[in-house]
C-alpha cells in the first residue's frame, strides 16, 4: 500500500471494520537494551509526562499494533523470561503447568500460578512529540510497549461510550490525535489513569514529512514471528527441573 492510498483510507470507515474487529477478537481470547524501544522516564516520586503519537501500520503490514504474551518470574532455578507460545495460539508449557497448579486444590499451588502467570503487552510504533525528561527523543520514531490500561484508552477512542463523543482512529496521521501520557505513583504502582488523547487533528502539516516518518517505522510482525519463540520442546534442563519440582510439591 502506498502513502497516497493510506491517506485515501483516512476516514472513520477505514478503521471500524478491521481495527475494531481485531480489538474485539483480542479482548475475547483468552528488552531493556533495545534502543528501538521508548520508555517514559519518571521522577523519584513516580510521576512522568510525555506526548506521543501512535502511528499507522508499517508498510506491508495489516495492523498498527501487535499483542504479545510473555512469562517473567523468579524461582529456584533463577529468572525465567520467555515469550509465551500462547501468543501464536499454541500450547505453552508454562501455561499448562500453571493450570495444573491452579487446579491442584491447594492455596500454595494457586499462589505459585499467580506469580508466574503470563503477562500481556501491546507494541506499536510511536512518534515522540514531547519528552521533557529526554528531549533528544522528540521528533523520532520508536517502538512502544504498553499494557491493557493504555490499550483500553485506545479502544475507548475508537468506540466511545457516549453518543456525544466522536470516534477517532488514534493510529491515523490525519484524523488521529496526540496521546498525553501521564504516569503517577498510586499505592506503590505506576498508574496511567490520567492519560488522555488531545484534540483530533493531523500529526503534521506536511504530508512529505509524515511519509518520511512512516517509512522509518519498525516491523511489528517480526516481533511475533515464529522465530521469536522457543519451540515447546526447547525448555532447558534447569527450567524443566524447576517445573518438575513445583509440580511435585
Amino acid at each position: 500500500m502506498s502513502f497516497s492510498d493510506l491517506k485515501k483510507q483516512s476516514k472513520l470507515g477505514s478503521l471500524t471494520a478491521k481495527l475494531v474487529k481485531e480489538v474485539e477478537k483480542m479482548n475475547n481470547s483468552a528488552s531493556s537494551g533495545d534502543d528501538r524501544i521508548w520508555k517514559l522516564e519518571c521522577d523519584k516520586s513516580g510521576n512522568g509526562y510525555a506526548v506521543v503519537r501512535f502511528l499507522p501500520a508499517p508498510d506491508g503490514e495489516d495492523l498498527p499494533f501487535v499483542k504479545l504474551y510473555s512469562h517473567a518470574f523468579q524461582g529456584p532455578g533463577g529468572w525465567f523470561i520467555e515469550n509465551s507460545l500462547t501468543t501464536l495460539g499454541q500450547k505453552d508449557p508454562v501455561s499448562e503447568l500453571n493450570s495444573e497448579l491452579w487446579n491442584n486444590g491447594t492455596d500454595a499451588g494457586k499462589e505459585v500460578a499467580r506469580k508466574q502467570k503470563r503477562k500481556l503487552t501491546y507494541v506499536s510504533n510511536i512518534y515522540v512529540v514531547k519528552d521533557p525528561a529526554n528531549p533528544d527523543n522528540e521528533g523520532k520514531v520508536f517502538l512502544y510497549k504498553f499494557g491493557k490500561k493504555i490499550f483500553d484508552k485506545i479502544t475507548a477512542a475508537m468506540q466511545p461510550e457516549f453518543e456525544d463523543e466522536t470516534p477517532i482512529d488514534p493510529f491515523d496521521f490525519w484524523q488521529g490525535a496526540n496521546f498525553k501520557l501521564k504516569a503517577k505513583n498510586v499505592a506503590g504502582y505506576r498508574n496511567y489513569d490520567s492519560s488522555e488523547f488531545a484534540a483530533q487533528g493531523a500529526m503534521l502539516d506536511d504530508d512529505d514529512a509524515m511519509e518520511a516518518i512512516w517509512k522509518k517505522q519498525y516491523s511489528l510482525a517480526e516481533l511475533v514471528a515464529a522465530d521469536q519463540f522457543k519451540s515447546y520442546d526447547e525448555e532447558d534442563d534447569d527450567t524443566m527441573s524447576y517445573f518438575a519440582k513445583l509440580a511435585s510439591d
